[in-house]
């Protein structure tokens, strides 16, 4: 828990001080990651293995300077917990395999699985669009399992020609592991004691989103946040972030043009459905233990 403060007076002058040194705190990380990208001037292309490289190291290295930056926000915002900065930013042990096996299982039934897997990209679909691309194949349902399997476990060549290429790593490693490590492992605990752990969730992917496509890192960042907030783990998140740049966006489009529209749009409404009615049980803190985070704030924490 926080540290009480000596009388009303003193709380609310250092929980402005708190607020302000969290702010910018998170102010700085969002700059030197998204910076980091763009210090690089260069007239190649952001795809050429050169660039890809140049920008992986300046990530690399600010995620890496991150835990700092969560230690001196500890110490000039005088915040006390019983945990270290490793666990507050949801790199621990304890309910390891849940955290990485259920969130990415959650966001599997809302994603489906895509029935083109191809070598570096796969075909977008949502888990109503998996029976548009079952319904499409003629081995159906078995023959897309049998492929996804077959690509996974025994297509030892092509993860070979993936982890040789710049952009299968950025998209599928660096950048799931840089981003939940900046913009939810260490900005959620700076943010949890001054707005609570509810606003901290749609918070901190503002500091990211103002800077990319902001729709989109914004909605998809409140839900890597609520499953760091709810598991207390980073592990979660960054295969959900994997996982989805592997996928991309829905192809409704073709949905709605394919003879069997109704039954892609209803399986398009379950897999929704589903993914609501999941959210809550797969991420229970049954199965994860204490969440250091959730130290951070006094209870009832209700998004913890």
């Amino acid at each position: 828990m926080l540290e009480p403060e000596h009388g009303p007076m003193m709380q609310v002058e250092h929980t402005h001080t708190r607020c302000w040194v969290c702010v910018l705190s998170c102010l700085l990380l969002a700059c030197l990651y998204v910076g980091s990208l763009y210090v690089w001037r260069s007239s190649l292309p952001r795809d050429h293995p050169s660039m890809i490289k140049r920008r992986c190291a300046s990530v690399l290295l600010v995620s890496a300077l991150s835990p700092a930056v969560v230690k001196a926000w500890m110490h000039w915002a005088d915040v006390r917990v019983d945990a270290s900065v490793w666990e507050l930013m949801g790199v621990r042990l304890e309910g390891l395999v849940p955290a990485a096996v259920l969130p990415l299982l959650l966001t599997m039934v809302h994603q489906g699985v895509s029935t083109q897997i191809q070598l570096y990209r796969k075909d977008v679909f949502y888990l109503g669009p998996m029976v548009h691309s079952a319904i499409d194949n003629p081995q159906g349902f078995t023959g897309e399992l049998q492929s996804a399997l077959d690509f996974i476990f025994t297509d030892v060549q092509s993860w070979r020609l993936c982890v040789r290429d710049a952009v299968w790593l950025r998209n599928q490693v660096v950048a799931p592991v840089t981003e939940e490590l900046v913009f939810r492992g260490a900005m959620l605990p700076m943010l949890v004691p001054c707005t609570g752990p509810t606003a901290a969730i749609f918070t901190a992917p503002l500091f990211f989103g103002v800077g990319m496509q902001f729709l989109y890192t914004t909605v998809f960042g409140a839900f890597t946040a609520f499953i760091f907030m709810r598991t207390g783990h980073v592990v979660g998140p960054v295969l959900c972030h994997s996982f989805c740049n592997s996928q991309g966006l829905p192809d409704i489009s073709s949905a709605l043009q394919h003879p069997q529209q109704s039954a892609l749009l209803f399986s398009y409404l379950m897999g929704v459905l589903l993914f609501l009615v999941l959210l809550f049980p797969l991420t229970d803190t049954f199965f994860y233990g204490a969440i250091p985070v959730c130290s951070l704030v006094a209870p009832p924490a209700s998004a913890c």
